[in-house]
């Protein structure tokens, strides 16, 4: 539509108001103003409301002892401190609260990205789960590898090795893509400054906790340690843990793992979880034990 056009419209609008065939001069003066007008387009930036700090953020209005409790807030990421607007919650909190769900969901229901995880130098397998949907609903399927999952882990991986490692997507994709380049080179280069042996690491698709045992007995490694995304949160969608056992075997009981959990920018960074997870891994196979049976 160009400017005759428009034009035409408005006075054609205006014409009716009036009940007339032709509309007034002042009319014809407004119209004639509105069509010379330039647009107003404004070219700036919307804040990104997931990059705020919910730590720093203090929103109540006219508080006593604000100071004391934005510093105690500080030391941990909780929604507290947020603010009312009436009986409801502020717009700000209230959209960051819908941005982190997303973020959560997304984590969930996304797969990691195949050539993310070839450029790591991980080759991929599957448990027996066929879908996301299936890994959701039917978890002892993630807990076993498909048939050809095992004939790879048998073809690719080093036999007998002192320390498997691998990576899985658990609840959490995002998790695999924010930690694994800078958390899987720290535990490799501990374990090589330690001289231990490490096995061929790789990926296990749609994996829970468990398989570990599967790929433990699998490879014949002393110690095996499985990088899985965390369930997420409404603070982080990129959280993951380690889940380490020595000699691991099918149906053992969970107390035999040690956990090294909350791995993410705002927890545990990677490079230093990387090193502790290495230093886990040197006592676990000097005294031959893990999970509960491990005195750190």
């Amino acid at each position: 539509m160009d400017e005759k056009d428009l034009r035409t419209i408005i006075e054609q609008v205006l014409s009716e108001m009036n009940g007339s065939g032709s509309a007034s001069p002042a009319a014809e003066a407004a119209c004639g103003k509105a069509c010379e007008a330039p647009a107003n387009i404004e070219d700036g930036c919307i804040p990104d409301i997931t990059e705020v700090d919910i730590r720093k953020q203090y929103l109540v209005e006219n508080p006593e002892h604000g100071e004391e409790y934005a510093e105690l807030k500080f030391n941990a990421p909780c929604r507290l401190g947020i603010g009312k607007a009436g009986a409801r919650y502020k717009t700000l909190p209230q959209l960051e609260f819908r941005a982190a769900h997303s973020a959560a969901q997304d984590a969930v229901f996304n797969d990691v990205d195949e050539e993310f995880v070839k450029s790591q130098g991980l080759f991929i397998v599957q448990t027996q789960c066929d879908s996301k949907d299936t890994y959701l609903t039917r978890p002892d399927l993630g807990r076993k590898l498909s048939p050809e999952a095992v004939a790879t882990i048998k073809e690719k991986c080093k036999k007998n090795p002192t320390v498997q490692i691998y990576v899985a997507d658990g609840l959490s994709s995002a998790s695999v893509a924010a930690n694994i380049p800078d958390l899987l080179p720290a535990i490799l280069q501990g374990l090589q400054n330690y001289k231990i042996d490490v096995g061929t690491p790789f990926f296990v698709k749609f994996g829970r906790v468990a398989v570990m045992d599967e790929i433990s007995e699998l490879t014949g490694a002393e110690v095996t340690c499985t990088l899985i995304g965390e369930r997420p949160g409404l603070i982080t969608a990129e959280s993951m843990s380690a889940y380490i056992a020595y000699k691991a075997t099918v149906g053992m009981p969970e107390a035999r793992r040690t956990v090294v959990s909350n791995i993410h920018r705002n927890g545990t960074i990677p490079a230093e979880a990387g090193a502790h997870i290495a230093d886990i891994i040197k006592i676990m196979l000097e005294k031959k034990a893990s999970g509960t049976d491990l005195k750190l």
